[in-house]
Order: structure tokens, then C-alpha cells, then sequence
């Protein structure tokens, strides 16, 4: 089964937007089984579509298009279509019905340009989008699935989980399954991994895949196997747990559960309260756990003291220990911690304070300097990290390894 991946839309092509789309469709098939074989961007005009639409017709089983759906007259994509098929448009009711309700419903009037939206090619099979207002159209055509869908990503990803991967994974043939699993580990590289488990994937048959993805300061590992779904789902788990028990304690969860999400799940566990007392990360720290829904039940809240001041009148450091030490050191980032301890009134708080750059490093302190330290009212551990040049990577590494001695710091005392 090949299948071709076409975003539409000139801002991905001058990359005022990132088109994150392909990628998750491309995820989303491969868990299938389904291989994306291309994927291109092309400019929201007419001739662009119809020539991208002739190509996927001559190469491919499936063609799924995103973008170029919304009730402006730059999106032009259905009548592309159409026009290509040979068919007329229709004024579709019950697209329009739904309009008139989501607009109703957020007191927004409904404009002559939201009718040109419900016209739809007359051999279109229309797919419900529940986040949005224009539907997905499918068409089977010269022996070929053609699916157009809005670039709005969460739209897209509805109408996929709903309609479209169902879909697809009843074409597949039973021994071609796909079964995959994935191993969510922190705190080492991949080389390293790979070195460990190795003994264990090469007895592995052939029918079963390991690939490693590594991100800041974590790597997944992820187990796949084709073939009749029963046997290689033993194959896929006796695997999993394997590798698990190799790794030991850099394995956070498994199959997609986020750090910040194991975190919470442990802490909830165990009724801890946590709290963070932030300077160079700026509350991202905090952003990360809040992002998880239930994050109320054990996260307190955080102290962003960007400057000495604050971190000496709102978290009680010593300017002595500032002006002997620095802001970025062992002894305030304890310091800060024993403050918000108090303060915050949590278990236990993370706090960090470093040089995420550009600019701001020395010779003994270059750019990407990092303090932190866990601590709760009997103990705390204080170290330092070295990253990068780039205040971004910086950031986010700095959270992420943030959040991972949290958690070894509750497996340890806790």
C-alpha cells in the first residue's frame, strides 16, 4: 500500500508556518504499517493541485491532501478537485446546518463567504470534522483513495482518528500487521542503550525492528514487529520487558506516557507536593507539568525570580552567597530550593538557575551553565549541567533533565 502526502498552502512553502502535519500522518500510518513513500508542498493554486493530483494518481494507492479548506477564496482545493474529476459542485445543507450552529452557539454572524464553504464536489463522500466547521472530503477515484482534509493540525488529526485510520487498517492484510511498543527512557544517550540491549535484539527475528529516538535528554526506544498480530505481540512484549529490566531505572513509562505524566502519576502515588523556584528557564519547568491535565494534584505552583533581587526577597537568598558565588552556582540554587521550600510549602521543590544565552557566559562559567537542585526538608541534591550555545536547546534541556532527577530523587527517598 503507497501513500502520498501532499500539504497545500504558500505559507509552508516561505516557512511562515512548519508543516507538522506530514510528520504526524507519517507516525500515525507507520503504527499502521503503512508507508509514506512522499511527501510534498505545493503552492495553494490551482494548476499546482491538479498536476500534484495527477502524479499521485500515476504512483500511488492513497493521496492525502491538507490545506486549502477554510471559506476564503484562496482555498481553492475542492474545486481543484472537482475540476480535475470532472464534476460539478453541490451545496451541501448539513455542512451548512453545522455552521449555523457553532456560530450560533459563539454569538459570531454567519457570512455569505461560510455558503461557499458548503459546496462540495457532487462524487465526494464527506467526513465529519468535530473540531472545526469544513468537513474532509473522500474520494475514490481511478482506483485510487483521495482524501483532502483542512491544514488546521487538530482538525486534520480528528478527522484521521475518526475516519481515515479505521479505514486503512481494515485494507490491511492480517499477516501484515504492524505491533509496536515503546520504551520512554532519560538521563542517557543513545549509543549507550544501544550497547546495553543489544544482546537482546539480536536473538530478535527479523520480523521485529528496534529504532531509537532521541530528543533532549531522553530516547525512546520503540519495538515494532510485522506479521500475524498474536505472534508477534508476544515476540514485541517479551522484548519490551526484557530491554526494561536491562535499563533499569532510566526507564520512565512506557509507550508514549510523557516524563512530566510519569512524574505525576508517582507523586500521586506516594501524595507528594511539588513546587519550582525558577530563574533562566523562565517557568518552563512549570509550563511542562501544568501542560498535563490532574497536574493540580500535586504541583503547588513555581517562583520565576529572573533577577538577584527577586531571588533574594522572594526566596530569601543570601546576597552574600550571590556576590561570593554567583547567581549561577551550587549555593544559590540551594538556597533558592530551601526558600521555596518555605515559601511554597510543598514537599519538594525544583530550583535552577543558569546561563542559557546567547550572551551572559565567562571563561569559568561559559553559556550553557546550569544549576539545579531537588530538595525536600531533609535532603537535597544540587548539580550542574553543561548544554549548549542555543538558549532554546538550553531551556528545554534544562527541563527535561530538571525533571528527571525529580523523579530519581522520589525513587531514592521516597
Amino acid at each position: 500500500m503507497k501513500v502520498i502526502v501532499i500539504t497545500i498552502g504558500d505559507e509552508i512553502l516561505i516557512g511562515q508556518v512548519v508543516d507538522t502535519n506530514s510528520a504526524w500522518i507519517g507516525q500515525q500510518l507507520a503504527y499502521l504499517g503503512v508507508a509514506v513513500s512522499e511527501i510534498k508542498t505545493i503552492k495553494d493554486n490551482n494548476q499546482s493541485i491538479k498536476k500534484a493530483l495527477e502524479y499521485g494518481i500515476s504512483e500511488a494507492d492513497i493521496i492525502i491532501f491538507t490545506g486549502g479548506l477554510g471559506p476564503t477564496k484562496d482555498d481553492i482545493t475542492k474545486i481543484s478537485l472537482a475540476e480535475y474529476m470532472g464534476v460539478d459542485m453541490v451545496f451541501d445543507q448539513g455542512t451548512y446546518d453545522r455552521i449555523v450552529d457553532i456560530f450560533v452557539k459563539f454569538g459570531r454572524p454567519i457570512k455569505e463567504s461560510h455558503k461557499h464553504q458548503c459546496f462540495m464536489p457532487t462524487n465526494a463522500t464527506l467526513l465529519e470534522n468535530r473540531m472545526g466547521t469544513a468537513p474532509g472530503m473522500l474520494f475514490d477515484f481511478q482506483n485510487t483513495m483521495i482524501v483532502s482534509m483542512p491544514g488546521v493540525p487538530y482538525e486534520m488529526k480528528a478527522i484521521m482518528a475518526d475516519h481515515l485510520l479505521p479505514m486503512i487498517a481494515k485494507q490491511i492484510p492480517i499477516d501484515q500487521k504492524i505491533y509496536s511498543r515503546t520504551i520512554m527512557t532519560a538521563g542517557e544517550g543513545e549509543t549507550t542503550i544501544e550497547e546495553n540491549i543489544s544482546p537482546i535484539i539480536d536473538l530478535l527475528p527479523n520480523t521485529i525492528s528496534v529504532a531509537y529516538l532521541p530528543s533532549l535528554g531522553s530516547v525512546r526506544v520503540r519495538v515494532t514487529g510485522r506479521g500475524e498480530i498474536n505472534t508477534i505481540k508476544s515476540i514485541v512484549d517479551h522484548a519490551i520487558n526484557q530491554m526494561s529490566a536491562v535499563l533499569g531505572d532510566i526507564v520512565y513509562a512506557l509507550d508514549g506516557i510523557s516524563l512530566s505524566q510519569a512524574i505525576m502519576q508517582l507523586c500521586i502515588e506516594k501524595n507528594i507536593w511539588v513546587g519550582t523556584a525558577e530563574s533562566c528557564t523562565g517557568g518552563f519547568i512549570s509550563h511542562r507539568i501544568t501542560s498535563d491535565p490532574g497536574s493540580s494534584s500535586y504541583y503547588v505552583g513555581s517562583l520565576v525570580t529572573y533577577t538577584n533581587e527577586l531571588k533574594h526577597q522572594l526566596l530569601g537568598v543570601n546576597n552574600k552567597t550571590i556576590e561570593q558565588f554567583g547567581a549561577v552556582s551550587e549555593q544559590t540554587v540551594i538556597e533558592m530550593a530551601n526558600g521555596g521550600l518555605k515559601v511554597l510549602g510543598s514537599d519538594i521543590v525544583i530550583s535552577v538557575s543558569g546561563i542559557a544565552g546567547p550572551s551572559g557566559g565567562s571563561e569559568e562559567k561559559p553559556v550553557g551553565t546550569i544549576w539545579m537542585c531537588i530538595a525536600n526538608k531533609k535532603e537535597h541534591f544540587a548539580f550542574r549541567i553543561n548544554a549548549t550555545k542555543d538558549r532554546k536547546k538550553n531551556i528545554e534541556y534544562a527541563g527535561n533533565v530538571a525533571l528527571n532527577a525529580l523523579r530519581k530523587f522520589i525513587l531514592k527517598h521516597y
